[in-house]
Parts: structure tokens; sequence; C-alpha cells
């Protein structure tokens, strides 16, 4: 008992010890990759169409943690990313619509349905949650987007995001995304031609 236990504390330690390095280059690629994500969907945001809804919205925050800071988790693959707000948002607008006058319940529902739904489509994203009780509690502007709030925000958002950590994440040699390694090699320029082979086979 005394043994699994005190190898159980190295594991910790262990744990403890590499998740507290200080590795520069890791934060500078975290960095540069969440300001370029964030600043573009800004930038859009400020020279947007003659419209009152936001184009960069909370959950998108979330989201760069886990694509720019913890590329490895699986919830920060791009099926995760574009699915889970995509849906989430669905979701949101959908209780919002059927529900306007209590709140409380839209937004309760909203939230556990989201999480069961990504869990239940394998695109589980936390930040997902966030997307679908923002399309119930909302500005006025963003709730009467209805269903474009799907498209534009949240798409149009998460797809900046992934194009972005796609070229950020895989300047370095040490960071691959999607971490995947078949999609990782499609990402890749000199993996094209071999990945539209294969393709053409099947």
């Amino acid at each position: 008992m005394r043994t699994k236990i005190r190898r159980q504390a190295r594991r910790m330690k262990i744990i403890v010890y590499q998740e507290t390095l200080f590795d520069y280059k890791e934060h500078l690629w975290t960095f540069l990759g969440a300001f370029v994500g964030i600043g573009i969907i800004g930038l859009l945001n400020r020279h947007r169409l003659p419209t009152d809804a936001p184009l960069l919205i909370g959950s998108f925050g979330a989201s760069s943690v886990l694509v720019y800071g913890v590329i490895n988790s699986p919830l920060a693959q791009p099926r995760n990313l574009l699915g889970g707000h995509v849906l989430s948002a669905f979701i949101g607008v959908t209780l919002y619509r059927c529900m306007p006058q209590e709140l409380w319940l839209a937004a309760a529902l909203a939230v556990s349905l989201s999480i069961v739904g990504m869990q239940i489509t394998k695109t589980l994203h936390p930040p997902g949650g966030a997307t679908a009780l923002i399309a119930v509690i909302g500005s006025p502007q963003l709730k009467a987007l209805g269903y474009s709030y799907v498209f534009m925000p949240v798409l149009s958002g998460a797809v900046v995001l992934l194009l972005v950590a796609l070229v950020f994440n895989n300047l370095s040699p040490t960071r691959h995304y999607p971490t995947n390694k078949h999609w990782y090699r499609i990402w890749q320029r000199r993996y094209y031609v071999k990945a539209l082979k294969r393709l053409i086979n099947q």
C-alpha cells in the first residue's frame, strides 16, 4: 500500500514539474497564435458590415486557451472547435426562440443540452457551453440575429481561430496541430499529393 502511494506521489511530482516548466518558445507561440486569432476577429468586428451584432464573443477567448495553449488536448482539435461551437449555437438559438420569456430555463437547457449534444457527436469543446448561453442571454441585437448567429459570428469566428491555429501551431518543430497524425500530414504541403492519390485509389 505504501509503495503504491509513493509511486503515485512521484507521478504527481513529475506531472506538476512538467506542467510548471517555463518554456519561453512554447509560450511565445501560444501568445502569437492567440493574439493574431483574436486580433483578426477584433479587426473584422471593427470593420464589420452595418450591423449592431458583435463578431467577437466571449467563448472565443476560452477557445483560444485550448487551440493555442493546450493543442494536444482532444478538446482542442478542429472537429471539436467547429462542431462544438456550431452545434451549441444552434441549440442555444433554438431554445431561446422556444421560450424567450423564461430565460433561466432556456439558459439551463441550452447549456446542458449542448454538452450532451457535443458528447453524442464527439465534438466536446468546453467553450461551446458559453456559446449556447450567449445565444440566450446575449444583447438584443445578438438575439435578433436568430439562426444567423450560428454562421456569423460563431462559425466565421471559429474558422478564423482554426486557420490561425493551423499556421502558428505548425511553425514550430515541436508543435503539431491537429495532433491526429493523419490530419497533421494532410495539412503539411509535402503530403498533399500523396493524400490525394490515396483518396483516388480508395
